[in-house]
């Protein structure tokens, strides 16, 4: 450590709370020395267990179910290749099996049990073992669906991030198409960052790529009517950047709203908004809202392993029936449009008011729910 001044040692502090990345740092131009390497490697993970209380976030369990007669079939076995439609993309080296324990993963990961529950219907239906082991990709995942150049690796982004001159980056969560509620609280978060003495805030706009359930907007069309709004420059296109996350949608609201807040930390964002009932959807059964609609918001502001992250709470949005436009929420004044009724309105052909969503992205909208009818 005597080749590491205070400066450096809170840089690398700082770093390391919000990186995976282990750089070694010398006042000298030779590189450093094997014992100084280890030595900081230790620092650092110290360091890193005091700034997190020694806990890393990850409320959603990431595992692969396989069915009795697989593991069987498997015992024994080191490696065994993991094949998707007909091709290799990952060898799965010394594996393990654990039971799926599939009731009490739903209960912890979803507070309910409900068979009618989309996702926890693809559990309960899943196999009766979970397998892991040490993971190497062959290869980077192509959908070849068109869309792969926005599939940006959080280092990718950090790249873009750091291109852009970036010294904040506020990230928005999504599953559904942008409306002019959703650019307004955006826009002020920006507003706000600048206010704060941030002089090239980005906005990192990072729609849910993975499995949704059938009556949400197809990710193709959602990124059709995501470019429908920065075109029209309801967003700013030369401080945000659209990019897909991966992930599926589970629908388990606060548990899986600290999954979606850490992945943009992971993938270099500082500010995260939250909105209302994130990951949430109606009962299956009452139709009610599954989950307390603020509750999301509240747990990201508790929950461990987020250090390097700062919450912005959501703001109510609806629309202003005086102004006729999209606003921040005064109920004598405003028409609340939900997601739900959002979708439903452009099924059933009606155009929103006036000052809802931008014209060109809700031609998009309807559009898709136009070709749902010619098929």
């Amino acid at each position: 450590l005597q080749l590491i001044n205070c400066r450096h040692a809170i840089n690398l502090i700082k770093m390391f709370s919000s990186t995976t990345n282990i750089v070694i740092i010398s006042d000298n131009s030779t590189a450093a020395s094997p014992t100084l390497a280890k030595t900081l490697y230790l620092f650092l993970s110290v360091a890193y267990q005091v700034l997190t209380c020694g806990v890393i976030n990850l409320s959603v369990p990431i595992v692969l179910p396989v069915s009795t007669a697989d593991k069987e079939h498997l015992d024994g076995v080191t490696a065994m290749a993991l094949v998707y439609n007909g091709r290799r993309v990952a060898i799965l080296r010394n594996p393990e099996f654990y039971q799926h324990r599939k009731e009490e993963r739903c209960a912890r990961q979803w507070g309910t049990t409900c068979k009618d529950h989309p996702y926890i219907k693809m559990v309960m239906e899943s196999g009766d073992w979970l397998v892991g082991g040490d993971l190497q990709v062959l290869d980077r995942i192509y959908w070849n669906d068109g869309l792969d150049q926005y599939r940006l690796t959080p280092n990718e982004l950090k790249q873009k991030f750091k291109e852009m001159n970036a010294d904040a980056v506020f990230a928005f969560q999504l599953r559904n198409p942008v409306h002019n509620g959703h650019a307004l609280l955006m826009q002020d978060t920006q507003k706000r960052l600048v206010e704060r003495g941030y002089r090239r805030p980005v906005l990192l706009l990072h729609p849910l790529g993975g499995w949704t359930k059938d009556d949400d907007v197809p990710l193709p069309w959602r990124m059709k009517q995501h470019a429908a709004v920065l075109e029209e420059r309801v967003l700013d296109p030369d401080s945000t950047i659209v990019a897909i996350f991966p992930s599926p949608m589970m629908y388990a609201g606060p548990t899986e709203v600290q999954w979606h807040c850490r992945a943009r930390m992971v993938a270099g964002a500082n500010f995260y908004i939250v909105g209302r009932d994130p990951a949430g959807m109606p009962h299956p059964a009452t139709g009610k809202d599954l989950y307390e609609p603020s509750h999301g918001a509240k747990v990201l502001t508790m929950a461990p392993g987020l250090v390097s992250l700062e919450i912005v709470p959501f703001k109510v949005a609806a629309y202003n029936k005086v102004k006729g436009a999209m606003d921040f929420y005064d109920h004598q004044d405003y028409d609340f449009i939900s997601g739900t009724r959002m979708r439903r309105m452009a099924r059933e052909g009606e155009n929103p008011p006036d000052g809802f969503m931008a014209l060109k992205a809700w031609a998009v909208l309807k559009e898709y729910y136009q070709s749902l009818e010619k098929a």
